[in-house]
């Protein structure tokens, strides 16, 4: 079977929270495999709703959304979790560490439920934690970090199954310069080496010339066109 050409495509959505309220369409949006995308735009305007319906994690009132060429709609909510938890990697603004495990176990959290337990998984959450400047931190539980730390900590969890999407919601958010930087380059430098995909949501305009495509959401009658 060949791959897929769109790792991830929307086709003619249309998602809204009511009649009155924030409406979204998206005519025809797909990222190929190794490419990375900025979305932009104000507060409102659907960047988190856009990257939810990639996810799986919330359904349209009409179109069509795939992941790695397979049709979301007819899955039911236990595949698409196992599809995430195999093929996506995904970066939230509230960072959804889990406050009674320690940061590396966090990390190892996406392998766990796949039932990986292997000496080469510790080894790579181990470098990733490295690569970010938190692995002093391994043991330490996520009431004892601050939002940076928290941040890298769920960074490193998104890449830890090595998976073919990234979607990261505001993922230097809360971090400094230099830690910015560090998991920019993370992120991008996953993408060239594993033929991955990144669907990055920020604000920060520093970001713009390092990926291949920005996305603007522009927010108009309180309709957001893609």
């Amino acid at each position: 079977m060949s791959a897929p050409a769109f790792q991830f495509r929307l086709q003619d959505v249309a998602f809204s929270y009511g009649a009155d309220r924030f409406a979204l369409r998206v005519n025809d949006l797909g990222m190929r495999a190794g490419s990375s995308l900025l979305c932009k735009g104000p507060s409102g305007s659907g960047k988190t709703t856009l990257l939810e319906l990639i996810a799986g994690l919330i359904a349209p009132q009409s179109g069509r959304v795939e992941f790695l060429g397979t049709d979301w709609s007819p899955l039911s909510q236990a595949a698409r979790q196992r599809q995430r938890l195999a093929q996506m990697g995904l970066v939230f603004q509230g960072f959804e560490l889990i406050a009674s495990l320690t940061l590396q176990e966090n990390i190892l959290l996406p392998l766990r439920f796949l039932g990986r337990h292997a000496r080469a998984d510790l080894d790579r959450a181990q470098e990733l934690m490295e690569q970010v400047g938190i692995e002093e931190l391994a043991h330490c539980k996520p009431d004892r970090l601050s939002f940076g730390e928290r941040q890298r900590a769920a960074i490193c969890r998104a890449l830890i199954a090595q998976p073919s999407v990234v979607l990261a919601d505001e993922p230097t958010a809360n971090l400094d310069d230099e830690s910015s930087e560090k998991a920019l380059t993370l992120l991008l430098d996953y993408v060239k080496a594993h033929n991955a995909t990144l669907f990055l949501v920020s604000h920060d305009v520093r970001q713009t010339s390092r990926v291949d495509r920005v996305l603007h959401m522009q927010t108009l009658a309180s309709e957001a066109c893609v």
